[in-house]
Parts: structure tokens; sequence; C-alpha cells
């Protein structure tokens, strides 16, 4: 026996639009999985790091919106295939007047991990932030090409 739930429009859209979403993102990481990104935040603050990767011939080049975030509040783990960017966000601002004193804050925490599909060279990477725009250069990391080796057939 079938029941039916009244549902309102808004929740039924939000329903169907988050799993469309999830269906989407697992059968694109699986078709993709040198370009898969993770991104991990609060439920509270739901804060987000948008990020442009480039590849170029010779390095990575990544790009991360970091606005109102300091360098102090930056920590960035690299290891031979993957980069995570976690960063701290704080933010405070205070009106007074006469009659009444007006006080918002946001905190927040939030990180982003990019895979890249060849490995990096983790001694050359770089990292800088300027006007809320963190930019990584990844080299890639050269593989010693075998040279080519006459076989004697004996």
């Amino acid at each position: 026996m079938k029941f039916l739930i009244k549902k309102s429009p808004d929740g039924f859209i939000k329903s169907v639009n988050d799993e469309i979403s999830t269906i989407l993102n697992r059968n694109f990481d699986s078709l993709f999985p040198e370009f898969v990104y993770n991104e991990d935040y609060s439920d509270m603050d739901k804060l987000s790091m948008p990020v442009e990767l480039h590849e170029h011939e010779k390095d990575y080049c990544v790009h991360a919106e970091l606005p109102g975030v300091k360098k102090d509040d930056l920590d960035i783990d690299i290891d031979k295939n993957y980069i995570t960017i976690k960063a701290k966000k704080e933010e405070e601002h205070e009106e007074k007047e006469s009659d009444y004193r007006k006080s918002e804050f946001r905190y927040g925490e939030y990180s982003r991990t990019i895979y890249f599909p060849k490995d990096i060279d983790t001694e050359k990477t770089e990292a800088k932030l300027e006007n809320g725009i963190l930019k990584i250069i990844a080299p890639k990391k050269e593989t010693d090409k075998e040279k080519v080796k006459k076989l004697i057939v004996k």
C-alpha cells in the first residue's frame, strides 16, 4: 500500500537537487579520478574556497580565492600528488553610536584538497598570497627517461 505525503515545493526541490548533485559528483569523480576536489567545511559557516587549476607542460598552477585570510592563518600541506589548503577566517565588525552599539563577528575554518594526475616536486613548490588570492606553483616531478637500448639476439 502506498502512502501520500504532502511536501512543500521548496523542500521537494531541495531534496531532488541534493540527489542529483550526489549522483553527478559520484559519477564524475569515478570518470575523472585524477582531478578530484574534496571540500571540507563546517555546516555552521558554509565557507567555501573557489579554486582554479591549470596544467602546463612543466607545472601546475593553483589559484584559490581566500578573501580576508591572512598568511598566518593558512596551513598548506603538500605531498607527491596532492596539496591540502587549510584556512582560518576571523571577521569582526563593530559600530558605535551615542545610543547603541552593534557588533558582528564571524569565525570559521575550511580546507580544500587538490589531487594531481602526476607527482609534483615538493621541494620546488611555491605559494604566494596577494590581495586575497593564493597562488601555488607546483612543478611536475621530472622522471628519469629510460634511454633506448639495443637488444642483441643470441
